[in-house]
């Protein structure tokens, strides 16, 4: 059977933070509370998605490298990845805010928890009046002071604060700490990894637990970068039925598409898979005579086997993440 544009059945986390805007902005279906996170395309342990409906239905990321190799991943990135997917897609809904944290790079990921590490991005898909995001320093601090700050909070005193709205661009670079506050909902694509150092939580008590929630600063200390930089959001272009650059990166490329109307795609030159992530509108995807849509909050996979299709937007414009390696 050939490979063909595949969704995938997401996972949901709950989330001691998790409000219901998966549930009522993005449709997504479950019953539980406080589910923070809707894991799209998911290859990490114990969170891995399947394959939603057709012929691979059932089957996981594992399983199609495993059975298609290159025609799935991409000639270059399997022979670098083997049978390990490279990225997380995933929806967070923050109805209160996150620790404040910090991700491993891949050789200390690799070193302390045989994973990769953690390099992401942020694309905001809603945004609470006065909602923000906490991303980096706002001066620079030393190593030495590092514990002095966390005690009591203060580091919150001197990390960078920025009010979002829609559309609001972040990339997160393994050593960068940063939390998303309450009333953001957003699209993170990031590597395979599930590795978060916390640093300050408030002093919640989780509901489910009853207790703290550990904190990692041992850990956390050794991958922090504490230099000031001058500017955290990503600022991209928005024309029209093009490919828009956002986020290039070693470990992913995301570019941003509005489409009106008719947009043809030609990857007959690119060596990966493609994901696109509709963050606004609907569109409907053609492929070798067939179709599948795409509304806002799902997302779809493109082996890299698949050299052309066609988007025709549903709506006056829609909004797509196209992602691939």
């Amino acid at each position: 059977m050939k490979l063909h544009p595949l969704k995938f059945t997401p996972v949901f986390k709950y989330r001691l933070w998790g409000g219901e805007k998966l549930k009522s902005v993005l449709n997504k279906e479950y019953s539980e509370d406080n589910i923070g996170e809707s894991w799209e395309i998911s290859d990490v342990e114990d969170g891995e998605t399947v394959v939603a409906t057709g012929f691979f239905q059932g089957k996981t990321l594992k399983d199609l490298i495993k059975s298609h190799k290159g025609e799935f991943l991409g000639k270059t990135i399997y022979e670098k990845f083997g049978n390990e997917f490279p990225l997380l897609i995933k929806f967070i809904d923050a109805k209160t805010p996150l620790s404040i944290q910090v991700h491993p790079g891949n050789e200390v990921a690799k070193e302390r928890h045989n994973s990769f590490g953690k390099n992401e991005m942020w694309y905001v898909m809603e945004a609470d009046k006065d909602a923000e995001l906490i991303v980096g320093f706002d001066e620079k601090i030393e190593k030495k002071d590092y514990n002095t700050y966390v005690a009591g909070g203060a580091i919150l005193d001197v990390m960078h604060h920025e009010n979002v709205s829609d559309g609001d661009t972040f990339y997160i670079p393994t050593g960068r700490v940063h939390a998303i506050g309450a009333g953001v909902l957003l699209a993170e694509i990031q590597q395979t990894s599930d590795i978060t150092y916390r640093i300050y939580d408030y002093d919640r008590v989780d509901a489910k637990t009853g207790a703290l929630r550990d904190l990692h600063n041992d850990m956390a200390i050794d991958v922090i970068d504490f230099e000031c930089h001058d500017t955290y959001k990503t600022s991209y272009e928005t024309k029209l039925n093009v490919s828009n650059t956002l986020v290039h990166s070693p470990y992913f490329t995301s570019n941003f598409i509005v489409i009106e109307g008719t947009l043809q795609k030609d990857y007959s030159k690119l060596d990966s898979f493609v994901i696109y992530i509709c963050v606004d509108g609907a569109i409907e995807l053609l492929h070798n005579k067939k179709s599948f849509s795409l509304k806002k909050g799902e997302t779809i996979l493109l082996p890299a086997s698949i050299d052309s299709i066609e988007l025709q937007s549903l709506s006056e414009k829609s909004k797509l993440l196209e992602v691939y390696l």
